[in-house]
């Protein structure tokens, strides 16, 4: 999420976001875990190379264990619609990718179908 969370930050900078939404509710995942704002995150982003803002980000981290780092991206990857209003957009997302899909459930199923164009396994 991360290198996404950043691109989504640089464009958030430049007023070029389109139809993309900094923080999304996996955004707002991120942010809680590291403790900051999305202004923040994306101040960092805009004023450090990616290798400090790398490095800002493990520093954020420093004491969080492997198990907690585990846990958020699990909650991450589950992460399904939680609201009418949510699903309305995944399902109106999906729909404009491939309406043939249906067994797309969580938002990251539905971004890799989307950055990546493929189709999953079982249809």
């Amino acid at each position: 999420m991360l290198p996404r969370m950043f691109d989504k930050a640089m464009a958030y900078n430049s007023n070029t976001l389109g139809e993309y939404i900094f923080p999304c509710p996996l955004d707002r995942i991120v942010l809680k875990f590291l403790n900051t704002t999305h202004e923040e995150f994306a101040n960092k982003a805009q004023k450090l190379t990616k290798k400090k803002f790398s490095l800002w980000v493990n520093e954020k981290c420093i004491d969080r264990s492997m198990a907690d780092k585990n846990q958020i991206n699990n909650k991450i990857l589950g992460q399904k619609p939680d609201s009418q209003q949510s699903l309305d957009r995944f399902n109106e997302t999906l729909n404009n990718i491939n309406p043939f899909v249906k067994n797309i459930t969580t938002w990251i199923d539905l971004i890799e179908l989307e950055e990546n164009n493929i189709l999953p396994k079982n249809l």
